[in-house]
């Protein structure tokens, strides 16, 4: 039966998901809730009513631990309106039940990273799915140009997706906030880089495959952004390198929810304090699987390194100073075709 697999998706044996594996379990879920009644204070010490500075404080701890301890935790009670998800979710499914004809009239190309695409490599593997990215914000530099392109068919698709788009950033801007503040920073310390962001939307798609023990929907990789939000549905496939002892472990979808891990953007700006932790999809032999993440991403003019709050004598700086642009479009290069080399990674820019 691998025979029958296009040797391009064949993971190399030692990367191969095991028949069998764990339930992630203990990943942090966490109930933001408290957000829908109180703001978020601007530092760390604002005096404020104790009762909700209590809650509020509580909620920080909780995110400060998940970034330290996992890289990853899940998010409840967020605000982002359960009908958009259903909306969001359905016309996920309809893209990419057109006919190929129609989906590749809206096929990215190497200029433009935005819309179609089926042919995706992780660490020069092919990964088994297809894609459709989009942002709202539509811009041009002299490296790379962002423009959606929008199927003609599916005339509600472009509401419904920016309408989502919109949704989830603000929940965005609330997690970095909270992140901010769970590094003993102020709330907005990370929210200028934001200005004029290059952040997208993609929808994903990974079919049935009849060897899941050879090919991966997304090859193993860490997120090179700053805060990734992810939606999926009740299929299931994300799996993460678990920090205690590098095990691969499955997160259990939870209805409604967002899946947020950190990029490695903010594994830089807090000098190693979170980690960007490694992550791949399995694929199912049966079930299509749906996600949608949201790619929380700086302006393409950020340059990355490590927060001056967060150095001093006793603890250096790790990592030389890069430019966020530069990078991501070294990446979508390499995400675009197979390369004879390792694509850029932010370990290239540690200092020895």
């Amino acid at each position: 039966m691998g025979l029958q697999i296009d040797p391009a998706f064949v993971q190399a044996a030692e990367h191969r998901p095991k028949s069998t594996i764990s339930d992630a379990g203990s990943i942090p879920l966490i109930d933001l809730s408290p957000l829908l009644h109180h703001h978020i204070p601007s530092d760390p010490s604002d005096p404020s009513d104790p009762a909700i500075a209590n809650e509020i404080s509580n909620l920080i701890a909780q995110i400060g631990e998940a970034c330290r301890d996992w890289g990853f935790f899940q998010v409840v009670n967020h605000g982002v309106e359960v009908e958009l998800l259903e909306k969001v979710e359905a016309v996920t499914k309809e893209f990419f039940a057109l006919p190929a004809e129609e989906k590749r009239k809206v096929k990215r190309g190497e200029v433009n990273p935005m819309g179609y695409y089926d042919a995706e490599h992780t660490k020069n593997v092919r990964d088994w799915k297809e894609v459709f990215d989009f942002s709202v914000t539509e811009w041009e530099t002299k490296l790379l140009r962002l423009e959606n392109q929008w199927p003609e068919n599916l005339p509600e698709m472009r509401a419904i997706c920016e309408e989502y788009y919109k949704g989830v950033e603000k929940l965005g801007y609330k997690l970095l906030e909270l992140i901010a503040l769970s590094l003993n920073l102020s709330a907005k310390r990370l929210s200028h880089f934001y200005e004029n962001s290059n952040s997208y939307v993609r929808l994903n798609h990974y079919g049935p495959c009849q060897s899941p023990d050879l090919v991966l929907g997304v090859g193993r990789h860490k997120d090179c952004g700053g805060l990734t939000i992810l939606f999926q549905d009740e299929v299931g496939g994300l799996d993460i390198k678990r920090k205690t002892d590098g095990e691969w472990v499955r997160v259990k979808p939870i209805h409604n929810s967002f899946i947020i891990n950190l990029g490695d953007i903010i594994q830089v700006w807090s000098n190693d304090k979170y980690e960007s932790v490694e992550h791949r999809v399995s694929v199912n032999s049966k079930k299509d699987r749906y996600s949608i993440p949201f790619f929380f991403n700086p302006s393409s003019s950020t340059n990355v390194k490590p927060l001056e709050e967060l150095v001093s004598e006793d603890n250096q700086p790790k990592y030389h100073e890069y430019n966020w642009g530069d990078f991501y479009k070294a990446r979508k290069d390499s995400n675009f075709q197979k390369l004879e080399k390792e694509n850029v990674q932010i370990y290239h820019f540690k200092r020895v």
